[in-house]
């Protein structure tokens, strides 16, 4: 049967709203009420979907000081974003009446749940996804100051959400001591703060004194506790004892009401729970960081430590006996304690700590959960990978490897094993303003046993200084020797950094990373505003010269276009720190394009030097090196990059390259079939495969693999000549034709390298042709003829007096060298 329309009346006629339409909203039910006032399930009219409707109490709306600072604050609230916290969609007024139009939450509240025994495991995944909200309202300045098992929403599936952001308070800065005088004149409860419960308010909340968030987090404790427990923590026979004793009695341990809960647990409810601010954790953040290690240490209990239920001992009489007893059981203490010799471990059944000699950084989680933030969490897990991998004695997964895991459900154990490393870093970064806060945890890949973890805060300006305190404290915490030089890179003080140059800098590299024509143009942007910012600082410019080095690489600029571009960028990159590996690195590939071929080599080995983990200077010395003749040099090399990175594709894919300019072709075959395991698409490990299937004579697999890799790369200039070579050496030279016309085609809309044109006449075995547009490939400074002495599609053309010419002018060897 078809409910009736829903009347709209005055809301003050009547104290239950359910069948009336408020403004847009038809109200369908009555879902609670409290001291803030009622809440109703309601129907947006206008835009078609289920809101949860809440109608502020008449006590507070005839407070007009609460009801401005009531609109001002949930302004504030709906902005935050955040999959534990229930959205804040509007505040609006009607007939002198206040409501509040919030994301409808379905589930049932934590205190339904309470109902019913929550195992550790249950309670944590709850706790955490609290913990993790209130990290995000905190960021942007909001305290909620009413957290109970009332306000946590949790779906059939677990998911929490937090509700009545929508009244919560706006925090002062706490540097701001104008403002927290004043909060401290006003309260902190009451009226004026629109209530709350006191059964869950901190102490300095209950005696309106001056509240920060760490006010949420004593509330989230008792929380916790009852959650744990099964009965409040302050508990008593009414308002004005239950907030007496929260002034000024400690809750019965934990441990004493659920044996099952781990010691570690105890001990963050306990400091959760603390009278003074101060001593409670100091944000939400470090609360997360213990939450997870406990949630970790739950999933091998063996790792947990054993804390005993707290309680006076019995009084002993002991004789002595008894006390060389507890002489020797003393010694035994000091002798564990100390692990002489191994011994805890090897009593305890606890095996050695193996040496840690390799890690990886897993993506930093973006806390703000905004998407438009998460350039800043990749940039900072970019900088923490490049300051570790600056250690010599350290082998570090590069950026590409490690971002693969971003959001994964791994195992870190399974994760370990994939990336062969022997421990691993995971965190998160929250930025809020000019201010950032990094939370790093140290994890043994072989236990999964947390070793170390900690959360740092500085403003953003002094960000780079607090990457190097960050590095520098994992590699003391995992006894990583350093060198002299590297002690003192990671020590010495880094100058402050301009925070809109920064994070300019950050989104540049993050549309960098992208390796498309439109993110090298777009990261060129943010590379040029850094510069603006602050045109003293370095990376910025090591950035531009990136960026329209890949120009070229990727066939979009003509070299003469773009590398003189890059070239200026480097120097400058280089005038203004010389110690920057990816400046050093920027250079010798400019160099290489110049074919300034010992300049280049030792620009590479700088790098190296200043960041042996730099995979990519490994990378580029590997091709560099191969296209020298020198295979086994190259083979080292290409073999370092893919330890430090073992998922990325082109560096893979690059390992078959090095074999293929060696004329190793079968083993290029099998590196290229490994590479397309981890992407069937990649398109440059087809490019290999069919280039040794052409070296091996199997002309119609090569054509296959060209012609299906040149159309799915929409007629790539470079492809297509691949394509058009091959069908020349398989004497198809109708096909290679018709691939040389479309190219020249092509180049009358787009920038077409002369080398392109060359390779489908040395197909065709046109040497004079193929060395007329070698020449010209050199006027352009196409890099790929520093391959012409190791490449085998030239062989044909080596015999020739002018080929020989220009490989000397490039300063490859001659014949006259050998």
């Amino acid at each position: 049967m078809p409910q009736p329309a829903p009347q709209s009346v005055n809301p003050q006629a009547t104290s239950d709203l359910t069948g009336t339409t408020v403004g847009r909203f038809a109200i369908r039910a009555r879902l609670g009420a409290g001291g803030m006032g009622e809440v109703y399930r309601a129907d947006d009219t206008r835009l078609k979907r289920q809101v949860a409707l809440k109608r502020i109490a008449p006590r507070l709306q005839a407070d007009e000081v609460y009801r401005k600072r009531f609109l001002r604050e949930a302004q504030v609230a709906s902005g935050l974003s955040n999959q534990h916290i229930a959205g804040i969609y509007d505040v609006f007024e009607t007939d002198s009446e206040m409501f509040v139009v919030m994301e409808y939450v379905e589930g049932e509240t934590l205190r339904q749940w309470l109902a019913r025994p929550l195992a550790v495991d249950q309670f944590l995944g709850i706790g955490v996804q609290c913990a993790t909200a209130l990290v995000a309202a905190h960021a942007r300045g909001i305290a909620h100051l009413d957290i109970k098992p009332e306000n946590i929403m949790l779906s059939s599936t677990g998911q929490v959400k937090i509700l009545d952001f929508g009244v919560a308070k706006q925090l002062p800065r706490l540097d701001d001591a104008a403002t927290m005088e004043t909060l401290g004149s006003q309260g902190a409860s009451g009226a004026d703060s629109g209530g709350g419960t006191p059964a869950y308010m901190a102490p300095e909340v209950l005696l309106g004194k001056p509240a920060d968030q760490r006010a949420d987090i004593f509330s989230l404790g008792v929380v916790f506790y009852e959650a744990l427990s099964g009965s409040h923590p302050f508990r008593g026979t009414g308002v004005l004892a239950t907030s007496n004793r929260i002034l000024h009695e400690s809750p019965a341990p934990l441990r004493q009401a659920n044996p099952k809960a781990p010691g570690e647990l105890e001990r963050i409810v306990t400091k959760m729970l603390a009278k003074d601010p101060a001593e409670r954790y100091a944000t939400a953040a470090d609360l997360l960081v213990d939450l997870r290690a406990v949630q970790r240490a739950v999933k091998h209990p063996a790792l947990a430590p054993a804390v005993p239920i707290a309680g006076a001992p019995p009084r002993l009489r002991l004789g002595t006996w008894g006390w060389a007893g507890i002489a020797g059981i003393a010694f035994a203490v000091i002798l564990l304690a100390l692990n002489m010799r191994g011994w805890r471990d090897r009593l305890l059944g606890h095996p050695a700590a193996a040496r840690i000699e390799s890690i990886a950084v897993l993506p930093l989680e973006n806390l703000s959960h905004d998407p438009e933030q998460d350039y800043f969490a990749d940039g900072m897990t970019d900088a923490l990978i490049t300051e570790l991998s600056s250690v010599g004695a350290l082998r570090v997964v590069s950026r590409t490897s490690a971002m693969a895991y971003r959001g994964t459900h791994k195992p870190l154990p399974q994760i370990a094993r994939d990336l062969n490393v022997d421990a691993v870093i995971e965190g998160s970064v929250l930025r809020s303003g000019d201010h950032v806060r990094i939370s790093a945890e140290l994890i043994q890949a072989s236990t999964d046993h947390s070793l170390w973890a900690k959360s740092y805060e500085r403003e953003l300006k002094d960000v780079l200084a607090l990457q190097s305190e960050l590095a520098r404290t994992i590699t003391q915490e995992i006894n990583v020797k350093l060198t002299p030089a590297e002690r003192t890179r990671l020590t010495t003080g880094r100058r402050p950094v301009n925070p809109q140059a920064y994070e300019a800098y950050l989104k540049g590299r993050y549309y960098w990373n992208k390796r498309t024509e439109e993110g090298f143009r777009t990261g060129i942007e943010y590379f040029n505003q850094a510069i603006a910012k602050d045109p003293t600082y370095a990376p910025p410019y090591a950035g531009l010269a990136d960026s329209y080095a890949s120009l070229v690489t990727y066939h979009v600029l003509s070299p003469q276009e773009a590398m003189p571009r890059a070239r200026a960028a480097a120097t400058k990159a280089l005038e203004m720190d010389d110690q920057l590996a990816e400046a050093h690195a920027s250079m010798a590939r400019i160099e290489m394009h110049s074919f300034e071929l010992a300049s280049a080599e030792a620009e590479f080995k700088r790098a190296i030097e200043l960041n042996p983990g730099y995979a990519t200077a490994h990378h580029w010395l590997a091709l560099y090196l191969a296209a020298m003749s020198r295979p086994d040099e190259a083979q080292r090399e290409i073999q370092l990059a893919r330890d430090l990175d073992p998922l990325s594709l082109i560096i893979n894919a690059n390992v078959g390259w090095c074999h293929y300019l060696a004329r190793q072709y079968d083993q290029t075959i099998r590196d290229a079939e490994k590479t397309l395991e981890l992407d069937s698409g990649f398109a440059v490990a087809h490019e290999y495969l069919a280039q040794a299937y052409l070296e091996k004579g199997e002309y119609e697999r090569a054509v296959s693999e060209f012609r299906k890799l040149t159309d799915l790369s929409q007629r790539n200039p470079s492809y297509l000549a691949e394509l058009g070579n091959a069908c020349g050496v398989a004497g198809r030279r109708k096909e290679a034709r018709d691939a040389l016309r479309e190219l020249m085609a092509r180049s009358k809309q787009t920038y077409v390298s002369p080398y392109d044109v060359a390779l489908i006449y040395a197909g065709m075995d046109k040497k004079n042709e193929a060395i007329l547009w070698l020449e010209k490939a050199y006027a352009d400074r196409d890099s790929r003829l520093l391959n012409l002495n190791a490449h085998p599609r030239f062989d044909a053309l080596r015999p020739e007096a002018r080929f020989q010419e220009l490989l000397g002018r490039v300063g490859l060897p001659t014949y006259r060298d050998q």
